[in-house]
């Protein structure tokens, strides 16, 4: 060409690349793009609809997981207070403090023996509200019972065939509990224990 447009020497001018390739790929990712969020959309709509596994899964819970029949350990069985022979003995520096204690223990209806002071093996040696002497056998019951009466009470057994019950009192007894406190520990004695919890 001539004139001002004539081109001299060796270089030439750039040609710049077609844009087409870069819309092409512009496209692509968004297609990519728009797939993904209809394929998530649509997982979306059918957890909505179907209310996703956890319906399933815990129908499956429950049948692997079968329902624990209600069950409890059998109440213990206690002997009622008019079944316990107490002698009532006093090993304090107080007088008439075993008459008092036994006739209470006979209001709320235990049996009571011998009333007196105690022999020379506890006199002025029970350093506590009191101590309950009988035969083996009383532990698992009378025990049990006549201690609802007297919190802290040492329990001790000998030698003795009867299932009578000595009551010997200590220096620190005050009162044998309230009718209303003793009750309560009797219902918890006899209450039956509870069912073990199922691990399903």
């Amino acid at each position: 060409m001539g004139g001002k447009y004539r081109i001299t020497g060796d270089a030439y001018p750039r040609m710049r690349r077609p844009r087409y390739r870069r819309r092409l790929v512009l496209a692509g990712i968004g297609a990519v793009v728009a797939l993904s969020l209809a394929g998530w959309g649509t997982l979306q709509l059918i957890d909505v609809f179907t209310g996703g596994d956890k319906s399933a899964g815990a129908a499956d819970h429950k049948r692997d997981c079968p329902t624990p029949k209600p069950s409890a350990a059998p109440a213990k069985a206690l002997p009622k207070p008019a079944a316990i022979k107490v002698n009532v003995y006093n090993a304090t520096t107080r007088s008439g403090l075993a008459k008092s204690a036994a006739e209470e223990l006979k209001k709320r209806g235990f049996t009571i023996g011998e009333v007196g002071n105690a022999t020379k093996a506890y006199d002025k040696k029970v350093p506590g509200t009191g101590v309950l002497l009988g035969a083996p056998t009383a532990k698992n019951g009378s025990f049990t019972v006549l201690g609802t009466q007297l919190a802290g009470a040492v329990q001790k057994t000998d030698t003795r065939g009867t299932g009578e019950v000595d009551l010997i009192l200590g220096t620190k007894f005050k009162a044998f509990s309230t009718p209303q406190e003793a009750t309560a520990a009797m219902a918890a004695l006899t209450k039956p224990a509870p069912a073990p919890s199922s691990s399903c």
